[in-house]
């Protein structure tokens, strides 16, 4: 099992940006998908982006030019670089991890993970 601890939340002015930071220890495999997910009041939780352990990466549509994911695998930290933010993309904003898979075309499955980090909460104000 792998231990996921989020961090770089914070309140944000529209148009700022702010980078998340996710830290993985325990049993982190060599080959793994990890991704960021968010979830508002109300909503469900969608996946945001996805990385290998190669570096493959995979967005969804509404991020796409806007927001960054990134890996140092010597840290075992997964990076979120969000750019452009809009108020609308507040919410608490989760790590995830599945070991010993590859992404694929299901990586916005939350279900399909097997770790989750606790959440950073990102507020983004007009």
């Amino acid at each position: 099992q792998v231990q996921l601890v989020e961090s770089g939340g914070a309140s944000v002015q529209s148009g700022g940006s702010l980078r998340l930071s996710c830290a993985a220890s325990g049993n982190t495999y060599t080959k793994r998908c990890m991704a960021w997910f968010r979830q508002a009041p109300g909503k469900e939780r969608e996946g945001i982006s996805a990385i290998d352990a190669d570096g493959s990466t995979s967005y969804a549509d509404y991020v796409k030019g806007r927001f960054i994911i990134s890996q140092d695998n010597a840290k075992k930290t997964l990076y979120l670089q969000m750019n452009s933010l809009k108020p609308e993309d507040t919410a608490m904003y989760y790590c995830a991890a599945k070991g010993n898979d590859i992404c694929g075309t299901w990586w916005p499955l939350w279900e399909w993970y097997n770790s989750w980090g606790r959440g950073t909460q990102v507020t983004v104000s007009s």
